[in-house]
């Protein structure tokens, strides 16, 4: 077991404490970014002393590879599973998501606004998950693999993310803030009349057809 020092060895607790100053350091990088967040801010954050937090994680950039990795695992699991049971195109998901963790969600923005390898793991999975989701349930149209499959999902997981990315500019212009849960359910009715009115537009005559329309059951 490794030791920093001037500090005592780990008790039973630490994992505890890594786990808080983790948490901690997901709300210091979303609100600060990475470069203004310090160790100190981090530690008092999370109540414990700078020396725990150096055991716990040697440096800022360690520390950071544990937010990505807890931010990208919770986000991305659901979203797989969302996928899986057929739920991604619901558009109370991203509002369900928000709802079940802000301080990850705003990490999530920052991340993918700063384009860092979080960011991009995590657009990935969101990606990923949209294609899965759009193969499974038309596959006619969205071959396994196919381009139309990946371009479509790349546009979709924009869609979705853009709401987490931009949301000081829909703050601007609800009055409100859509990451925060209270809003959550507000956030997901607009979404629920955007897709309806897409659905309503895509069956009138207005609507262009695709080739792969005419194949549609």
């Amino acid at each position: 077991m490794r030791s920093v020092p001037g500090h005592e060895a780990a008790s039973p607790h630490d994992m505890t404490a890594r786990a808080r100053i983790r948490d901690a350091a997901i709300r210091q990088f979303a609100d600060r970014g990475f470069a203004g967040a310090t160790m100190r801010g981090i530690a008092a954050a999370a109540g414990v002393s700078v020396g725990l937090v150096q055991y716990h994680f040697s440096s800022k950039q360690e520390l950071r590879r544990a937010c990505d990795d807890a931010v990208v695992e919770r986000f991305g699991s659901r979203l797989s599973r969302q996928a899986h049971e057929g739920l991604l195109s619901d558009p109370d998901v991203m509002a369900a998501v928000i709802h079940a963790g802000e301080p990850l969600a705003r990490y999530l923005a920052r991340a993918l606004s700063e384009e860092s390898e979080a960011g991009n793991r995590m657009f990935d999975r969101l990606a990923e998950a949209a294609e899965s989701f759009l193969s499974t349930t038309w596959p006619r149209r969205f071959p396994p693999g196919s381009r139309d499959a990946a371009d479509t999902a790349a546009v979709m997981a924009a869609m979705h993310g853009g709401l987490v990315v931009l949301n000081g500019q829909v703050a601007r212009r609800l009055g409100v803030d859509p990451l925060a849960p209270d809003n959550a359910a507000r956030i997901g009715t607009a979404m629920s009349r955007l897709y309806i009115a897409l659905g309503g537009f895509a069956e009138s005559a207005r609507a262009p057809v695709l080739p792969e329309d005419l194949d549609e059951p």
